[in-house]
């Protein structure tokens, strides 16, 4: 009801205000569909005129049955090789994936060339940062993850400070890891291999890794522009070229990797050292897994000869996993999400290009 006033007499009444009404004899089209199904006998399961889903169907056998995924499987399912849901549901795959190659072989050992952590820096022979610390103790714990009960752990390092601080930290972090995760393995000493080392520099004091050659060099190179002594010796204008690069921030990897070098070592001499490192671990004191601390120069040139290209500069402690497969006639490499499986080479077997020449030379 509503009041409203009479603009001639203005006087007020009650007037009646009606609405529109809309008139639906037959119920919404949900309500008659529930109506519909209300109304017709609950078939059981198995009835010929079943109109209930199968999955639905399926779902009502497995709730009436009392031990659920243990209930037995129809005949097409496997009931009669004893097969069980339980068995059935674990089984089940929605795809064959092929069996990768690291997978199907028997692998005996995992080696981890592992390069140093951060360092205070190149020119002279340093520790690590807190940073570098932080990273092989960080290192360590993710490699204890790949370490099961009962396995051996061989530590291994190149003769130098930043190597030897970068597999202690890793050793600690092991077994901070393996503590945390409740798996007891043997994790040895470390040791240092020469065969680890960086590469080298020939200077007239002998054969120096590229560190201590640069004190040698910087020593030289004031004497010489102190005194202009006149021209300089071939291996002073290689190591002279490589560290400028260094200092110009760029990269002295590359230039030792793809530039004809006289006085420095070769990469593939750097490949073969590994090798024999590898191997006379392998031999003397095999483990399961072996973890070297080492200089991203020979990994980066370890893994450009397995790769066959260059893979780049591995990171602070970032690592090329080689897997040493039974029978040690192949290994495989792993480096940023790729693996090669190449043949262990023969040492005795490889050609000395050095030696060659020079006794060639001398016939």
């Amino acid at each position: 009801m509503t009041a409203v006033q009479d603009p001639t007499t203005g006087s007020g009444e009650t007037v009646r205000t009606v609405f529109p009404r809309t008139e639906r004899p037959d119920a919404p089209a949900y309500l008659t569909r529930y109506l519909d199904r209300q109304s017709k006998p609950v078939a059981q399961p198995g009835d010929p005129d079943d109109s209930t889903p199968l999955y639905l169907r399926r779902f009502r056998e497995k709730k009436e049955t009392q031990d659920g995924y243990d209930a037995a499987l129809p005949a097409f399912e496997g009931v009669e090789l004893g097969t069980t849901r339980g068995w059935a549901e674990v089984t089940r795959t929605k795809e064959i994936i092929p069996e990768r190659r690291e997978q199907a072989v028997d692998v005996v050992t995992d080696v981890y060339f592992v390069r140093h952590g951060e360092t205070q820096g190149y020119s002279s022979e340093s520790g690590l940062t807190p940073l570098g610390s932080w990273q092989a103790h960080r290192r360590g714990q993710e490699l204890a993850r790949r370490v099961m009960n009962g396995h051996t752990i061989r530590m291994a390092c190149a003769d130098t400070n930043r190597a030897r601080q970068t597999a202690e930290h890793m050793r600690r972090g092991m077994l901070d890891g393996m503590a945390l995760f409740g798996r007891t393995a043997e994790v040895g000493e470390i040791t240092a291999f020469d065969e680890f080392g960086n590469f080298g520099v020939q200077t007239p004091e002998g054969l120096r890794d590229v560190t201590s050659a640069f004190r040698l060099y910087a020593r030289e190179m004031e004497i010489y522009e102190r005194l202009s002594l006149g021209e300089r010796p071939g291996w002073l204008v290689e190591v002279d070229r490589f560290w400028k690069i260094q200092q110009g921030g760029g990269d002295p990897i590359t230039h030792w990797l793809t530039m004809p070098l006289m006085y420095f070592e070769p990469p593939v001499s750097a490949v073969r050292r590994f090798w024999a490192g590898l191997l006379r671990i392998h031999r003397d004191t095999p483990g399961n897994s072996v973890i070297v601390a080492t200089h991203s120069g020979p990994i980066r040139a370890f893994a450009t000869w397995a790769m066959g290209y260059d893979p780049g500069e591995p990171f602070n402690t970032e690592f090329v996993r080689v897997r040493l497969i039974d029978g040690g006639v192949t290994a495989l490499v792993l480096y940023r999400n790729r693996v090669q499986e190449v043949t262990v080479p023969d040492l005795a077997t490889l050609p000395d290009w050095w030696t060659a020449s020079i006794a060639k030379e001398v016939r």
